[in-house]
């Protein structure tokens, strides 16, 4: 069986997320993530000790937003908890053994052209429209981009590119100060019910804080889901709800309760 978890603001907390939401004093912490030789993400030590034992009970599959060579930078999957898939890029690259499946990424390229405008012609729509972000434009490999706002967009505003990017094969998800664009094809769930079908086995729990993070946690058996972020205030809304979990707690502690209770499950 399988559990696939998203990492930041799910159980990993980077230094910003931990001081946006919280810490308690005598919750001690493990490194996991390293930039330019300095620590940046952490995970509480309970988590930590817990994952590793999940990883052994059974499948875990990490599941992010982050480029390939973002995800690279977790320590924690090279000395501590060796994986066999990840799923990276919000599902546009699936690794097998730290390498990407090229099968994977040539279906996704073909449906691309036939289900979405280029990012070019997206943008040019938006500008066209009198949308103006306030922010730096980031590249997220070639599969799509976000916007790392100076200010949010004014409800009207962000309605309005929601309608817009759904209306051109595209969607959108606002995580803190990071406004996504990315193609509908490229999906989480995708990678993830392709992985599934690989193994032979199934999705049997999920973790995950976003919008985009509910397209491969439908399909999972139990869900689990950080209290502070954009799906659990929006949950009441999604289909299938009453099978989910919020957690009670917030911040680097809701990613333990997490984990603990998904360990619970594998005992």
């Amino acid at each position: 069986m399988i559990f696939a978890s998203d990492l930041d603001r799910t159980i990993i907390y980077s230094q910003r997320a931990i001081a946006e939401l919280g810490r308690p004093e005598e919750l001690p912490l493990t490194p996991v993530e390293q930039k330019d030789s300095n620590w940046v993400a952490y995970m509480t030590k309970t988590s930590h000790s817990l994952l590793k034992k999940l990883s052994e009970r059974c499948l875990f599959v990490p599941v992010t937003t982050r480029t390939t060579a973002q995800f690279s930078r977790f320590v924690i999957f090279k000395k501590d908890i060796p994986i066999k898939y990840a799923i990276t890029s919000n599902g546009a690259n699936i690794l097998f053994n730290g390498q990407p499946m090229k099968e994977w990424s040539l279906h996704l390229h073909n449906r691309l052209k036939m289900e979405s405008v280029s990012q070019a012609e997206l943008v040019s729509i938006l500008s066209k429209e009198g949308i103006n972000l306030d922010g730096e434009k980031r590249q997220a490999e070639q599969w799509f981009f976000y916007y790392l706002l100076n200010c949010l967009p004014s409800d009207s505003d962000r309605i309005a590119i929601e309608r817009l990017a759904d209306k051109y094969g595209w969607r959108t998800s606002l995580q803190g100060r990071k406004l996504y664009l990315i193609p509908k094809a490229i999906s989480k769930g995708n990678a993830l019910n392709y992985i599934c079908n690989l193994e032979g086995v199934v999705a049997f729990a999920g973790a995950g804080d976003s919008m985009l993070d509910w397209d491969f946690l439908k399909d999972c058996q139990y869900r689990f889901v950080p209290n502070h972020g954009e799906l659990a205030r929006q949950l009441m809304s999604v289909s299938g709800e009453e099978f989910s979990m919020v957690t009670t707690t917030s911040g680097v502690k809701a990613g333990e309760e997490i984990i603990q209770k998904v360990y619970k499950l594998f005992d």
